[in-house]
């Protein structure tokens, strides 16, 4: 596994990690651990803490789930997947950022550290989709890069000719 999928699993992992603790608080009652101020709890129990009766943190287990997934799919398939994952899961982090500072009036830190890894998440994935492994940039087919400096050390500056007249 490639470097960029062990970061992107690490940070996935990690947002999982958060996603399911607050899913768990959601779903018992409890109140979250939080560092500032109440905004965890107060955040927890707006109206916002669910969309369409989903909870917003199970939407984000789901999101980290999927985007673990996805590196199981090889090639541009698989970095096209994660770029959109991450992608909408940047989206609704801002949105629900928007909300916690703009309508709830209330900061959760739970809520900040999954939309600071969704960020990094979009960044390294775009990254990835951008500049894919060199062993991934050739088809099987043509199994090593051919340039015009490779062709022109082996003495030729264009394809032969067809022999076929």
């Amino acid at each position: 596994m490639s470097r960029r999928l062990l970061v992107i699993a690490g940070l996935a992992l990690v947002g999982l990690g958060i996603a399911t603790y607050l899913t768990i608080v959601h779903y018992t009652g409890a109140e979250p651990v939080c560092a500032v101020n109440h905004g965890c709890e107060t955040v927890q129990k707006s109206k916002y803490a669910d969309l369409a009766g989903v909870p917003v943190a199970l939407i984000g287990l789901v999101g980290y789930v999927g985007i673990l997934l996805s590196l199981f799919l090889r090639g541009e398939n698989g970095r096209l997947v994660r770029v959109a994952i991450t992608a909408v899961g940047f989206l609704f982090s801002a949105y629900l950022t928007y909300l916690e500072l703009f309508e709830i009036h209330a900061i959760c830190q739970w809520c900040v550290g999954s939309a600071v890894i969704m960020t990094a998440l979009l960044i390294v994935c775009v990254y990835d989709f951008l500049s894919p492994a060199d062993s991934e940039r050739y088809s099987s087919l043509a199994e090593t890069p051919v340039s015009s400096a490779t062709t022109a050390a082996a003495g030729r500056t264009r394809a032969p000719a067809s022999t076929n007249r």
